[in-house]
C-alpha cells in the first residue's frame, strides 16, 4: 500500500516538474498572433511571456502570469497523463 502511494507522490511530483520545465522552454518559441503589431508573444499553448517592439525605454519583457499557471498545469497535465500511459504499459 504504501509503494503505491509513494508512486503516486513519484508521478505527481514528475509531472509538475515536467510542466514547469516545458512551460519554461515554451517561452523560446515565438507565438505571435498575426494580428497584433508592437510585440512577440512566447509561449504555447497560451503567450506568457512578451516582449515589446515599441519598448518601453528600460524593459521590454512582460510575463503574464495567469497565463504561465495556466501553461504549467496543462503541461503538467500531459505530462502525467504520457507518464501514466508508460506506466501502464510496462505491467
Amino acid at each position: 500500500m504504501l509503494k503505491v502511494k509513494l508512486m503516486d507522490v513519484k508521478m505527481l511530483a514528475s509531472s509538475i516538474l515536467g510542466g514547469i520545465v516545458i512551460a519554461l522552454l515554451t517561452g523560446l518559441v515565438p507565438n505571435t498572433p498575426p494580428m497584433f503589431v508592437g510585440a512577440t508573444h512566447y509561449g504555447y499553448p497560451w503567450a506568457w511571456l512578451i516582449r515589446l517592439v515599441v519598448a518601453p525605454e528600460y524593459f521590454p519583457w512582460r510575463t503574464d502570469v495567469l497565463n504561465l499557471i495556466g501553461d504549467i498545469i496543462v503541461w503538467a497535465i500531459m505530462v502525467g497523463i504520457i507518464l501514466l500511459i508508460v506506466g501502464k504499459a510496462r505491467k
